[in-house]
């Protein structure tokens, strides 16, 4: 049996440079009956626990570490008893709302988690923040953008930490190579395929 992709949105806040936003946010499980992997941690630790309905989660992986994504992380992996993964470019945005913890394990360009049979493999897409990262669940044909990759074009880059002209390489070189027909998990808002976004950001990879 192929692994599930199960989606709950959450509601709160982010919070950057002084400002404060009302957001919903997607989180994205993945697995089978007995285990899977939560991918981002938004706002609402319980509302996220009750969606694993009791399965043992082998780790929680974050797409980047804006407050939105990682508000009840801490919570959410005691509860679950899980560790949180983050890439290290990040740590500034996560001292942000957690100074005296770091993340459990430093993600890493390449790395794969395997869950339910299947694999996924972090993808390194700097742009939105630093460490921001996608994970492509390639048996599925879906890959996980967090923030790097919305339905209409690039995440926003208009904050500290970001950076338009890197956010575009990246998807360029990293996401626009895969298959057009593979399907965007975004962290906000509704899917879209990388054929779709190709075609928005005017062109092949460079």
């Amino acid at each position: 049996m192929s692994v599930t992709i199960e989606n709950l949105v959450t509601s709160g806040t982010f919070s950057l440079d002084g400002g404060t936003w009302d957001v919903d946010n997607n989180v994205w499980i993945v697995g089978n009956e007995d285990e899977c992997v939560i991918i981002d941690s938004p706002h609402d630790a319980g509302a996220i626990i009750n969606q694993v309905r009791g399965r043992k989660v082998l780790a929680i992986l974050l797409t980047h570490a804006h407050n939105d994504h990682i508000g009840p992380a801490r919570e959410l992996a005691a509860a679950v008893d899980a560790p949180i993964h983050l890439h290290p470019d990040d740590l500034m945005l996560w001292e942000q709302v957690y100074p005296d913890h770091k993340p459990d394990q430093e993600l890493a360009d390449g790395d794969v988690f395997q869950v339910g049979g299947a694999t996924l493999r972090a993808i390194h897409t700097p742009g939105h923040s630093p460490g921001s990262s996608c994970f492509y669940l390639e048996s599925e044909g879906t890959v996980f953008t967090g923030d790097t990759l919305f339905n209409g074009g690039p995440g926003a880059t208009g904050r500290s930490h970001s950076d338009y002209n890197t956010i575009v390489a990246s998807i360029r070189e990293r996401l626009l190579s895969l298959p057009p027909e593979t399907v965007v998990r975004t962290g906000h808002g509704e899917n879209t395929t990388i054929g779709a976004e190709r075609d928005t950001l005017n062109g092949s990879p460079q």
